[in-house]
């Protein structure tokens, strides 16, 4: 697979990787597994949200903003 950078990226992707003491092919592999893995992640969370929702499991929004003051007081 080959993969079309930007001179910018490229020259981005270099220095990090130098700093890093790495190669710029290990840090875009590390990169590509983290955003597949993370979009993975996401769409089995969106898959088992739908499936709950299809069920009858839902919170009301009254419930959320409770919530949601809980955490995040202001």
């Amino acid at each position: 697979m080959d993969v079309n950078l930007s001179p910018d990226l490229q020259a981005r992707l270099a220095r990090l990787a130098a700093e890093r003491g790495s190669d710029a092919a290990a840090l875009v592999q590390e990169a590509v597994e983290r955003f597949v893995d993370y979009d993975e992640w996401f769409l089995q969370e969106v898959r088992t949200g739908l499936a709950a929702a299809d069920r009858g499991e839902l919170i009301d929004h009254e419930d959320i903003g409770k919530l949601i003051d809980s955490r995040y007081r202001g």
